[in-house]
């Protein structure tokens, strides 16, 4: 049998830790899913990235159901709607959420969106708070918050997130907004953490890396995020492409290697028009 890989973990300011590869499950919907979600839990994961939105709660816990790994080693993260933000809404919304996951607790539950024009995020976080009094959520946290956001809701509420998931990869490092999370000790998740993966797979200064490791472009650019503290959370379906994806995480670059891929940052680097300070997800 393969030895899984020894994957490091990065530790929040409540001591809530994440281990640095976790599974993106984006469009694994189905008995698909939830084959690949098993497999991957089988090869190590023990992060599974969900949503209310990806249509995908119920196959996701049917794969973590699935497999003889124990219940307390997996976290399992689903995120709250932007149409689910008023605390009515948000209180049935994470309740609902659990139901389709199958679990007695959700594991970490984060606000996908802050829909700052809607302005009721600060609800919804109510609402998170809420539920892990209750005992219904372990962890809560949030995804795509500017630190403005950040910051009210923690004023407003006295409590702050665990973590914040956000657009991040070599296109578009995040520099301000990780040196912030570093200072408070919100951890960083990265979505689509390959970016624009077929343009930037073929950077020549990735390229030089990963011939320098003897890794591929995909590896490089993980590791380039667990040298930056940054969780990554890749989807991948295949089982060739989970295994690879997670061995990235033993990988260890140098300091001048981070900074020459950091150095691929683009003022208009972002995927779509996801600035958080307009952009509306229902």
């Amino acid at each position: 049998m393969t030895a899984q890989p020894v994957i490091p973990q990065f530790t929040a300011h409540n001591g809530f830790a994440l281990p640095a590869i976790g599974l993106g499950t984006y469009a694994l919907n189905g008995d698909a899913g939830a084959d690949a979600v098993a497999g991957a839990i089988e090869a190590g994961y023990r992060l599974v990235d969900s949503a209310f939105n990806y249509e995908n709660e119920g196959s996701v816990g049917r794969g973590v159901a699935a497999v003889d790994v124990d219940r307390s080693e997996i976290i399992v993260t689903t995120k709250l709607p932007g149409r689910h933000h008023p605390s009515a809404q948000a209180r049935t919304s994470i309740e609902e959420s659990r139901s389709r996951l199958g679990l007695d607790i959700t594991d970490l539950h984060l606000i996908h969106w802050p829909n700052p024009s809607q302005d009721e995020y600060v609800q919804a976080w109510a609402a998170l708070v809420d539920a892990q009094q209750r005992g219904v959520v372990r962890q809560i946290g949030v995804s795509n918050f500017l630190p403005e956001h950040l910051e009210r809701i923690e004023r407003e509420t006295g409590v702050r997130p665990v973590v914040n998931q956000i657009e991040l990869h070599p296109y578009f490092p995040q520099e301000e907004q990780l040196a912030y999370h570093r200072e408070h000790g919100i951890l960083t998740e990265a979505w689509s953490p390959l970016g624009r993966a077929k343009e930037l797979l073929d950077e020549s200064v990735i390229a030089e890396v990963a011939a320098a490791h003897g890794i591929s472009a995909a590896q490089t650019v993980l590791a380039w995020h667990v040298a930056r503290g940054v969780v990554s959370i890749p989807k991948a379906s295949s089982l060739a492409h989970q295994t690879t994806n997670l061995a990235a995480a033993e990988i260890v670059l140098d300091d001048a290697e981070v900074a020459a891929i950091t150095a691929l940052g683009r003022a208009d680097g972002r995927l779509f028009d996801a600035d958080p300070r307009t952009h509306e997800e229902s």
